[in-house]
């Protein structure tokens, strides 16, 4: 891959003037535009055809990205009211739950990693915050989706190496399994927290509360609230200190659940509190979102190009949870929205995009109405995140809150959900390099500090 110099950063400015025209002011006109922005998604979406697997994405991406992107279409829904994908939703969250209701398809067993899992688990999650329509009674149930995975995590608890933590794969024969990272572990606390305030067990909220501790002990979370990458069992003292959105997103959404949670403990306020400031700090210029290891050196894969539009779903609901972090995060999404909407005024040949010619959207969103000629599925289930996520209100009776057992909420949970891992242990051979691996095969890397910036050489 080339390596191309970054273009210079740019301030926003009012308003859009590229192919996908939105008000922010306006409701109807956000919608209108989330719904262009989503009809060119969900043609990335081949589950739906006749011979295709439901749930899964074309090559090349990968599965836990199908699952991203089908928490998006919930959240779609959850906000703009809009119905139309809602059935494939379901389709896809269903078969994907896999033979035994887990989020674990016998068909992902070679590649599959904890993060992948739990990000289909934080869509089933939203599918129950959100009351999206519960699955028939002989189907599993959203709730018990999410319990199953939190089960099956506390069962891979690793203590041997590293005092805790999971690793990033679930099985050894695949690669990655000597790795622990951050965002496996942000899956776990993630989950924890949102079941903790979902369910009001107290049970999951000490398990968010280790899994917190276990960061910090390891310093993958620091004093500043700098979130690195993972640690080597090998060597848990050697951090790969490369900083991504979606691994400080993760944990701020489930820092400010564990607020909510604690009605407003001062310990999760202050770590809140922190986690805003050196997000903002570390990766926003002029109120845009800038993905620090790869996006100025044009060498963000697949992966790391849907990595900004979870962020803005993570400070959207972490202003929810936390209201006096609204009037901070809430002016950075709409400042993030106004620049993808900006960026979506691509016409990539039929072959690239199929939606609506004029509203591919780009990646780098700095570069407003220059569209930057990449587009795909992150590209795309970004910009619908930033834009979507600014139908967040704050004025109480507007605003449409992630609900919970006790506020209306009706899936139904299974408290013992899930497998022990010697029930699920394959005798597999030992996985090719030729295969591919999971969502955070990004965490291979090796990172080379310079001043000023990061390099980064990615391994298969």
């Amino acid at each position: 891959m080339q390596l191309f110099r970054a273009a210079g950063l740019v301030s926003l400015l009012a308003g859009v003037t590229g192919a996908i025209q939105v008000d922010f002011t306006n409701d109807d006109s956000i919608k209108d535009a989330a719904s262009t922005v989503a009809f060119g998604l969900l043609k990335y979406y081949t589950g739906n055809n006749t011979g295709d697997v439901p749930g899964n994405l074309p090559d090349p991406y990968f599965w836990w990205e199908a699952g991203a992107m089908f928490g998006t279409m919930i959240d779609y829904w959850f906000y703009t009211g809009d119905e139309t994908y809602n059935a494939v939703t379901m389709q896809a969250m269903q078969h994907q739950a896999g033979e035994d209701n887990d989020y674990m398809p016998q068909n992902q067993t070679r590649t599959l990693g904890n993060d992948d899992q739990g990000f289909w688990a934080m869509a089933a999650m939203s599918a129950a915050e959100n009351n999206f329509p519960n699955p028939p009674a002989d189907q599993p149930q959203w709730l018990a989706l999410v319990q199953a995975v939190f089960n099956e995590y506390v069962g891979r608890w690793d203590t041997e190496t590293c005092g805790g933590g999971l690793r990033w794969q679930v099985f050894t024969f695949n690669n990655g399994f000597n790795y622990k990272n951050s965002i496996s572990n942000g899956c776990f606390f993630n989950i924890a927290a949102r079941l903790a305030r979902y369910t009001g067990n107290q049970t999951y909220a000490d398990w968010a509360e280790k899994v917190w501790d276990w960061m910090e002990d390891v310093k993958l979370i620091d004093a500043d609230f700098n979130i690195y990458d993972g640690t080597s069992v090998d060597n848990c003292g050697e951090i790969n200190k490369a900083q991504w959105t979606y691994n400080a997103g993760i944990f701020l959404q489930g820092t400010a659940m564990m607020y909510n949670f604690t009605q407003g403990n001062t310990t999760w306020e202050q770590r809140l509190d922190g986690m805003v400031k050196r997000t903002i700090e570390y990766f926003f210029d002029d109120g845009i979102v800038v993905e620090r290891p790869c996006e100025s050196f044009n060498f963000c894969d697949f992966d790391q190009q849907s990595f900004k539009g979870y962020l803005m779903r993570w400070m959207a609901s972490a202003s929810q949870m936390a209201p006096f972090t609204f009037d901070t995060l809430m002016p950075l999404v709409k400042s993030c929205a106004t620049a993808a909407a900006q960026q979506c005024s691509g016409s990539p040949p039929a072959n690239q995009f199929r939606g609506q010619p004029g509203t591919a959207c780009g990646f780098k969103w700095t570069e407003k109405d220059k569209f930057d000629g990449l587009a795909g599925v992150g590209e795309q289930m970004s910009a619908l995140s930033a834009i979507q996520y600014t139908l967040v209100k704050k004025e109480p009776g507007a605003a449409k809150v992630p609900i919970t057992a006790d506020t209306g909420g009706t899936s139904v949970g299974n408290v013992n959900a899930g497998r022990p891992v010697d029930e699920y242990m394959p005798a597999t051979p030992e996985i090719t390099m030729g295969e591919k691996v999971a969502a955070g095969f990004l965490t291979t890397a090796i990172a080379f500090s310079v001043i000023g910036g990061s390099f980064f050489v990615m391994k298969a």
